[in-house]
């Protein structure tokens, strides 16, 4: 059974709202997934996983407090055998939108880790999010999922 760790870090509860969402769907094809807040989580558990999911919000183009220290221990390991996918929510009404997302998205390929599917980026201005922007994420998981390694 493929291990899916989803790390989140949530100001408003959009991003908890988008980790349980996409545990709920990825658990459904049989994946065994665990979600927990970023703030609560060591980067070093990841290795324990065949798959690590990042959701997190940027605040003022910057990854959020809650986000740094897993951030900063993630770039310092090496994890070759992990895949990993990335989303966040932003706001477009900024110049630099989801920026954590991208800073998340280098930090795993530098510690050599495969991309899964693409990252999402999910535009928050409303205060809502669609989570059916996270369908062809979940797609994508899924035939990683059910594909024999």
């Amino acid at each position: 059974m493929t291990k899916i760790k989803i790390v989140y870090a949530s100001l408003t509860g959009t991003n908890q709202h988008v980790a349980n969402y996409l545990k709920e769907k990825l658990s459904a094809v049989g994946a065994s997934v665990t979600a927990s807040e970023m703030s609560q989580t060591a980067a070093a558990s990841l290795a324990d996983v065949d798959i690590a999911i990042v959701t997190s919000y940027t605040n003022d183009n910057e990854l959020p407090e809650e986000a740094l220290a897993f951030y900063e221990e993630l770039q310092d390991l090496e994890l070759p055998r992990l895949r990993f996918a990335v989303c966040g929510t932003g706001d477009t009404a900024y110049p630099q939108f989801c920026t954590a997302v991208d800073l998340f998205e280098s930090a795993f390929l530098g510690t050599g880790a495969l991309p899964a599917a693409r990252s999402v980026k999910l535009d928050a201005t409303a205060g809502k999010v669609d989570l059916a922007v996270l369908d062809p994420l979940i797609a994508r998981l899924t035939i990683v999922i059910t594909t024999p390694r």
